[in-house]
């Protein structure tokens, strides 16, 4: 195997490992998100591919899916972690700015949107996005840490030198503004993550 993707796969594995150091289990939390959001159906979107860690979670679930990120960077990364595992080609990566997608209106089913929320400058632009790429009965999944998985990240930044910036908007927040928007809204908790599915009902 190639030795970028090795030396990535070590990076991850210890990466996965700090955090459940600290409790956080990365596949177990992943996996909870993913049994709340069934059934997935038809075209699936992963706002924010980040370094793969929800990627790899859906690929290996056997889900074929289309997954953004801003970040040429981080999501180099991901697409070397889904390799090691012989799953990239569940995925077609991109690169999109989230306030301003490039996709057709209602282009997919399914929007996963994970540990992302916080990091958004204007996040009610980014769903407004969602809203408009997404299909009628389609869905909206956003999990985002609860106060006991931001305060496990708070340590981990800390821990390397780093601040972990968080925006203002809550997940009740955006559940209003999405509930104003006419979806239906249910959620769902683990210890470390909320988890907020918004149906677009067809009338």
């Amino acid at each position: 195997m190639d030795k970028g993707v090795l030396e990535n796969h070590e990076r991850y594995s210890e990466r996965k490992n700090l955090y459940k150091s600290f409790g956080y289990d990365i596949d177990k939390e992943r996996d909870f998100i993913i049994e709340k959001a069934q059934p997935l159906y038809g075209d699936i979107l992963e706002a924010g591919t980040g370094k793969g860690h929800f990627s790899l979670a859906l690929a290996k679930a056997g889900y074929h899916f289309t997954s953004f990120d801003i970040s040429e960077t981080e999501q180099a990364i991901a697409k070397l972690n889904l390799k090691y595992f012989g799953l990239d080609n569940h995925v077609d990566f991109c690169i999109e700015d989230g306030e301003h997608l490039s996709f057709k209106v209602a282009s997919f089913d399914i929007i996963f949107c994970i540990n992302m929320l916080h990091h958004l400058i204007n996040p009610y632009q980014v769903i407004n996005e969602f809203f408009r790429v997404l299909s009628l009965g389609g869905k909206i999944i956003i999990s985002d840490f609860t106060e006991e998985g931001f305060k496990i990240m708070d340590k981990i930044h800390i821990l390397e030198g780093r601040t972990h910036d968080v925006s203002k908007a809550t997940m009740t927040d955006i559940e209003s503004y999405l509930i104003d928007k006419g979806l239906r809204t249910q959620k769902y908790r683990s210890k470390f993550q909320e988890v907020l599915i918004a149906y677009r009902q067809i009338i």
